[in-house]
């Protein structure tokens, strides 16, 4: 399976200034495959150490945090020679021991000719909370989801994602290919991109056991919250995470907490949603009343929408049947085109831009994305069906007068006087795009 992660392993291994890595992302996204898998084909040796289910690990980090100490028991322990340059050594489920995690500060500082790359399950969470975390001594790798075209290679369509990535010209793609790339999307928006998920579609495709491991991963996730969250924020997690797809159900979808219970309020469920976001599993769009440069400076902190990390599970956590996967476009604008949207905040922040904001001008307009690209901010607004409204773009474009407008929509690549529609499949390619037009 392809996985864009591989390109940046390699730049981490032969970069100059390397350190050791963490590889951060939510559960079951297939962070130990790719170093497993990187570790095989790139050195001669793998030393894989999982503290999950070794709990005996921990006891070599209680002792001593010196790396010479500690390589030379773990070589033992593995019964693998780990050597300079050419062992990957691997911490896997390392936020199970700490000082394990902290040992990387040692690594970087006075074994760095040693490769030593370290994954696991909330290591957001725990990086907030851990007071000896090795700050500045370590390189970072963040892992999504599959995108679209990760997904496409994971399905044998590799030419078909090779065309997409050099495709160069702003023309309509030949509606064969536009068609069949619609056909495939569709089946993205309810397989999604959790590795586990796509690995069982390939292998049966059949949606209801696509389902079936969905509805597992969402137990997974909902068991870790009670097991690593805060005793007195384990109810209010999972009462967030319960309600995100009905919100995103609603047609304005900023996150209402009186949708919660009348008395709820935000200040209530900060920390509730700041734990999801540590542990991946939650994207955050923040209200920009002001477009200005840069976005961070007058995004609001308190006015927002929550997406899902992934598109499949948000359709398994709202029942969506795999009957709409057949039936038509209806998939699109399926309740309000919530699926829609969440796709793209996902792609958006895997592959262009990894803070997310949104547009409202006082209940006339809304823009669903905010693009910051150099010092220049553009309005990109989603559409689920082929309407060609462009009310709120229209506008947008009043107001501050960009110099370019930006639309996404199930439409072929085209040009409509001052706005740019990009059809979703395409949406990873919007920087490229916007480069080349």
């Amino acid at each position: 399976m392809k996985r864009d992660i591989y390109p940046h392993l390699e730049t981490w291994k032969t970069s100059s200034r390397r350190k050791p890595l963490i590889i951060n992302g939510a559960r079951q996204v297939g962070k130990t495959h790719a170093l497993k898998y990187f570790g095989n084909t790139s050195y001669e040796k793998v030393a894989y150490f999982n503290f999950e289910k070794e709990e005996k690990l921990s006891q070599y980090f209680e002792s001593t945090l010196d790396p010479k100490k500690l390589l030379q028991t773990l070589a033992i322990h593995a019964e693998v020679d780990i050597d300079p340059q050419k062992t990957l050594l691997i911490f896997d489920e390392v936020q199970e021991c700490p000082k394990a995690l902290n040992s990387l500060k040692y690594f970087c500082e006075e074994a760095n000719e040693y490769h030593v790359a370290a994954a696991g399950s909330l290591l957001g969470v725990k990086m907030a909370q851990e007071k000896g975390f090795p700050v500045g001594k370590v390189n970072f790798l963040h892992m999504y989801p599959l995108t679209f075209f990760e997904f496409l290679s994971a399905l044998g369509h590799e030419k078909t994602r090779t065309f997409l990535e050099e495709y160069s010209a702003y023309e309509p793609l030949p509606n064969p290919m536009h068609d069949k790339l619609i056909a495939l999307l569709k089946l993205y928006f309810f397989i999604g991109g959790m590795p586990e998920a796509v690995s069982e579609y390939t292998k049966s495709e059949n949606l209801n056991t696509v389902r079936e491991v969905q509805l597992e991963i969402l137990d997974a996730y909902e068991k870790d919250f009670a097991k690593h969250a805060p005793p007195n924020e384990i109810m209010k997690i999972t009462t967030v995470w319960k309600e995100i797809h009905r919100q995103l159900a609603k047609e304005n979808k900023k996150f209402i907490f009186a949708a919660i219970r009348k008395s709820a309020r935000g200040r209530d469920y900060e920390e509730a949603i700041q734990w999801l976001l540590d542990a991946g599993l939650i994207h955050k769009s923040d209200l920009v009343k002001s477009p200005k440069f840069p976005l961070s400076a007058y995004a609001s902190s308190n006015i927002f929408k929550i997406f899902l990390s992934d598109v499949g599970l948000l359709g398994a956590q709202s029942s969506l049947s795999p009957q709409v996967v057949i039936d038509g476009d209806i998939l699109f604008t399926e309740f309000k085109g919530a699926l829609t949207e969440n796709y793209i905040a996902q792609e958006l922040t895997a592959t262009c831009q990894k803070k997310l904001y949104y547009w409202v001008s006082e209940g006339i307009a809304e823009v669903d994305f905010l693009i910051e690209e150099g010092h220049g901010i553009f309005p990109l607004e989603v559409k689920a069906g082929t309407s060609q409204k462009k009310k709120s773009l229209v506008t947008y474009a009043k107001k501050y007068a960009p110099s370019k407008l930006l639309r996404t929509s199930p439409m072929n690549l085209k040009h409509d006087g001052d706005i740019y529609n990009i059809p979703l499949y395409f949406i990873s390619r919007l920087e490229k795009l916007e480069q080349e037009k």
